[in-house]
């Protein structure tokens, strides 16, 4: 009992940290940053996609043939979630009832000004971002007995929701070593926020006892209770902004832009694994039992190297005509090396607890196709493709959270309302795709999650 409640309280945190990387788009990355690379289908690593440009390749901001520019704009993400119990048929889809989930709105901003052959640039975008509500009364928020899994009669009333949200503050230069070649720099400052209320049933946390994997003073007191069935972690807040943990850290990244033929660009750039701070706030872990009920246990929780993976992207831009570019690119996010080991702490004045788990996650490979015309000297229509291999396995889900995005199918258009101002737009649909929950560690009883999303893209940009 002792071990079971300590894996409560800490497996239950991590693995569902963990889990969360699993829903924004492709994994900790939205699939393309701008309109223009948006619609796209992502690409941008070797052409120019407006001060957008510098997330991806900061050397492409050579390309800028004016003086500045100015980019205002915001992110609409849009998602389709459900859980469905393989066991009993029951199903719950994801809601919108509250400021902790979405539709989420995230912000564009980015400046760019060209000093000789140099170019500077600041901005400011969401990298990731995305949650669930499933709500209080679902089958996920039942307690369950030993083996038998979801039981009846034990709803807890207490919520299942989560949010994540990641924002990429960018410092750029890029600089025009002759006609055919530019290379550029970035350093990113990076926020990360995450709102989880979770319910981890007394079979998950049978399973997770034996792992021995675990160490605190909090494991004798939780290991009292007459008739467990199940622990639930609460740090969130219920607001626009504000997460209940939450750290600040920075990245970088290198970028190479070159002139293979007078048509034809080859791009390069590397972004370093980010460094973050531990993700800090105060929470709350409620054991749950079927004779004593609910008993909240008020305290901090802590989650360590919760970084954002290294990726190497490579691309190629023709322009086939005045009118028309096609542009492919190809992605290698190095998942590996970023979860080997994630480590949560909770403390409290009852006592604390400390837990290292692995992750068995791979390295992704993302593949993206794009292509812009202009249909009149206003207008330029664009559209795309990407796709991704998984990174993540059945086991290492939790069953609340779907699998990562692997098909991403995008339009965009331009609208050029004078010399020097522009309205951009893009659509993106994320094609459903679901994984199956059936490891003893991650869910009480085998649950299949589902996602899909529509993810919309809106900026004026301003040049002078």
């Amino acid at each position: 009992m002792q071990f079971k409640k300590l894996n409560k309280c800490i497996i239950g945190l991590f693995l569902y940290m963990i889990s969360f990387y699993t829903v924004a788009t492709y994994g900790l990355f939205l699939e393309g940053f701008g309109s223009i690379s948006r619609g796209m289908g992502g690409t941008a690593v070797s052409h120019y996609v407006g001060p957008a440009s510098m997330m991806v390749n900061p050397a492409t901001m050579s390309l800028s043939d004016t003086t500045g520019e100015v980019l205002l704009g915001f992110d609409l993400i849009t998602t389709d979630i459900s859980a469905t119990n393989l066991g009993t048929g029951e199903k719950v889809s994801s809601s919108t009832r509250s400021n902790n989930r979405g539709p989420y709105v995230a912000p564009q901003f980015a400046f760019t000004s060209k000093v000789s052959d140099w170019t500077f640039g600041v901005g400011m975008f969401a990298q990731a971002g995305v949650g669930v509500e499933y709500g209080r009364s679902s089958f996920l928020s039942r307690g369950d007995i030993g083996e038998t899994g979801y039981a009846a009669g034990a709803d807890t009333g207490l919520e299942n929701a989560s949010r994540l949200f990641i924002l990429d503050i960018p410092f750029s230069a890029s600089f025009k070593v002759n006609d055919d070649l530019s290379v550029g720099a970035t350093l990113d400052a990076k926020w990360t926020g995450l709102n989880l209320d979770y319910l981890f049933g007394n079979k998950q946390l049978a399973s997770l006892g034996g792992d021995g994997r675990a160490s605190g003073s909090l494991l004798g007191l939780l290991g009292t209770l007459p008739d467990p069935r199940g622990v639930h972690i609460s740090v969130s807040e219920n607001k626009e902004i504000s997460s209940g943990v939450d750290g600040w850290g920075y990245s970088g990244r290198l970028g190479m832009l070159y002139k293979m033929a007078p048509k034809t660009n080859l791009g390069i750039s590397y972004m370093f694994e980010s460094k973050m701070n531990d993700l800090k706030g105060n929470g709350t872990v409620t054991a749950v039992d079927g004779i004593a009920g609910n008993i909240p246990i008020e305290g901090q929780i802590r989650v360590l190297n919760f970084n954002t993976p290294a990726k190497l992207d490579v691309g190629v831009s023709h322009q086939f005509s005045d009118k028309l570019l096609l542009a492919l690119d190809v992605s290698r996010v190095f998942w590996k090396d970023a979860l080997k080991d994630i480590k949560v702490g909770f403390t409290s004045d009852a006592g604390d607890v400390d837990l290292r788990l692995p992750q068995n996650t791979k390295d992704q490979t993302i593949v993206a196709i794009g292509a812009s015309y202009a249909a009149t000297q206003n207008v330029t229509l664009r559209a795309g493709y990407s796709q991704a291999t998984q990174p993540f396995n059945d086991e290492g889900l939790l069953a609340l959270i779907p699998a990562v995005l692997k098909r991403h199918a995008t339009i965009g258009i331009s609208y050029q309302v004078s010399k020097s101002g522009r309205f951009d737009a893009a659509y993106s649909r994320a094609l459903e795709n679901s994984m199956t929950n059936q490891s003893a560690f991650n869910t009480s009883s085998a649950v299949r999650s589902s996602i899909a999303q529509d993810n919309f893209v809106f900026a004026y940009t301003h040049s002078f």
